[in-house]
């Protein structure tokens, strides 16, 4: 089904303040549209980071550390098994060793085993290896029953996360959550990396105060720390930003560790001009295939090798899991797709929706519900069977804006106690476990609880534009300045424009794929465009509104530039 979707512009805001003259006009003005005010706001440096000791928790936890690499101590960092989760854990152990950490091992729960975090059944699978410190990064602070299980055994837990606490919080020895109640550091949106990253801040000046070794150059961690945040969506806020940007400025001079090295190589991007975008599109995946389908450790172990020729096999597995998931979920998603057909025949779509198939994969289902929530414009909630056969099911949400998730996951579990057995998440993802049994009650539950808080306007799809480009600024100049101008993210949106085009040729490039020449009043040369599966099975119209992006066209090379097609309407 085509969601039919509302172009609209942001407000023109003109740029003030002071901007070096190689910054194109063109830019101050799309970064002024995203309330940057300056150059400096734009294009925030790592001297304007927030200052670590304003973070709650955090002498606590650097005392932990401090004392487990004086005492020698085996410390385990946990991590989890999505890409934040799988690079937060890389610069926990790299960092610690950097710091002075000699015995510092890593662990990763098995999705299929021991399902998601901290959990009892991998605190028992943990005891071989005999911590006396645990770290969690990425999540640990709704493990309650997993910190109580590891603090019986005796051992120490430093719970470091970003995810909404719950009403109470686990009993561990120290935690550094940013969104912890009455944490007055100032940015919430930090990723499961950067809150690990910040630790490690911590505790190195921890270490230079006291006259302790462990003085470490840790920016050539900010590679897997720009990754980590990139992929996990979370706002970049001038702090974020401040981080993925000078991550992606060692990517890009060949400054990366050997797995990223592989995994770009893989994904076949160019190190030269790696965008936000390559690492959301080309590098998060192959990681997070190995969480989704196998086990995330294989992903760990790539981003941890020092020997370029390991970290390429280990890319090179990576890349064929990817392979793999993109097939599970393109299955699973034109199953999906089947079922919402089937909900717009019998009426009017509900505000959220739940989806379940005995035989979709625990793996994959987030990525169904996100691409069934850009798909509707509503919430999606997806399920599958924990495992083949089993009445446990684990479910994924992806919301829009307007509709805190977590939070209504919460309202539910307070409206029907005890059904929904763990959750947790963001504003704009969760997860969950629930029982096959409850699924229908789950359902209305939700219904219910959106329909009383979401305003329906904001169920009308809409296509937020920069506005249209002058015939002159369709060059290369403006394209890769486009392109090298980020990161760009969420809440600091890559750069998309609208304008109306004459139709002079399409052709159909594989099966879903629709190759364009456009024709645009003022510019005597047509215009390349591709919309990526945007073959209806008809001829586009002789005239057409679209929304667009400006592209270096690498494939030819040279001067060449075309526009990426994210919506198209009859003009």
């Amino acid at each position: 089904m085509t969601l039919m979707r509302r172009i609209v512009r942001r407000p023109v805001v003109v740029p003030s303040g002071e901007w070096p003259d190689q910054v194109p006009m063109l830019l101050r003005r799309l970064y002024a549209t995203r309330g940057a005010a300056d150059f400096e706001t734009a294009r925030p440096k790592l001297a304007r980071l927030h200052a670590p000791d304003t973070m709650g928790g955090m002498d606590a936890a650097t005392a932990l550390l401090r004392d487990a690499i004086v005492q020698d101590k085996h410390i385990v960092v946990v991590g989890d098994f999505d890409c934040d989760g799988a690079t937060a854990c890389a610069v926990g152990v790299r960092g610690l060793r950097m710091l002075g950490a000699k015995r510092v091992s890593h662990a990763v729960p098995n999705r299929a085993v021991h399902g998601y975090g901290l959990s009892p059944g991998l605190i028992d699978d943990l005891a071989a290896l005999q911590p006396e410190l645990l770290v969690t990064v990425d999540h640990g602070i709704a493990c309650h029953a997993g910190v109580a299980a590891a603090r019986a055994r005796g051992w120490q837990v430093l719970v470091t996360d970003h995810h909404l606490p719950g009403q109470t919080l686990p009993d561990a020895n120290a935690i550094v959550d940013p969104n912890v109640r009455g944490d007055g550091f100032p940015s919430k949106a930090l990723a499961g990396v950067g809150v690990m990253f910040y630790v490690l801040l911590a505790l190195r000046a921890r270490l230079r105060a006291e006259g302790l070794p462990g003085d470490a150059d840790l920016t050539t961690l900010l590679d897997l720390v720009a990754v980590g945040t990139i992929a996990d969506l979370v706002p970049l806020d001038a702090n974020n930003r401040a981080l993925a940007g000078a991550g992606l400025r060692r990517l890009r001079a060949g400054q990366g560790c050997a797995g990223l090295q592989a995994l770009i190589e893989g994904s076949g991007r160019d190190v030269r001009t790696l965008t936000a975008a390559d690492i959301g599109y080309g590098l998060a995946p192959r990681i997070n295939a190995a969480g989704r389908l196998e086990d995330m450790a294989l992903g760990i172990e790539c981003l941890l090798s020092d020997d370029l020729a390991h970290a390429r096999h280990l890319a090179g597995v990576l890349g064929e899991i990817n392979a793999e998931r993109k097939g599970v979920q393109q299955q699973m998603t034109d199953e999906a797709e089947a079922a919402l057909a089937r909900v717009a025949l019998d009426g009017d779509m509900p505000p959220v929706l739940c989806l379940f198939d005995p035989a979709w994969h625990p793996g994959v289902v987030g990525l169904v519900a996100s691409r069934m929530k850009d798909r509707v414009h509503r919430p999606v909630v997806a399920f599958a069977p924990a495992e083949p056969g089993s009445e446990a099911l684990r479910g994924s949400a992806r919301s829009i804006p307007g509709l805190h998730i977590r939070d209504a996951l919460a309202a539910v579990d307070t409206a029907l106690p005890g059904m929904i057995p763990r959750f947790g998440g963001h504003a704009m993802a969760a997860g969950l476990s629930l029982s096959h049994g409850a699924l229908d009650a789950f359902a209305n539950a939700l219904r219910v609880h959106v329909e009383g808080v979401l305003d329906p306007a904001l169920l009308q799809a809409e296509v937020v534009s920069d506005g249209a480009l002058e015939a002159h600024e369709f060059d290369r100049a403006s394209a890769e300045c486009l392109r090298d101008g980020g990161p760009w993210g969420q809440a600091f949106p890559e750069p998309l424009f609208d304008g109306v085009f004459d139709v002079v040729g399409h052709r159909v490039v594989g099966m879903r794929h629709l190759k364009l020449s456009l024709r645009l009043p003022g510019r005597p040369a047509p215009l390349d465009a591709i919309h990526f599966n945007g073959w209806t099975g008809h001829p586009p119209p002789p005239r057409v509104h679209l929304a667009y992006r400006l592209a270096v066209d690498d494939y030819r090379g040279g001067d060449a530039i075309q526009l990426i097609v994210e919506y198209s309407a009859d003009a």
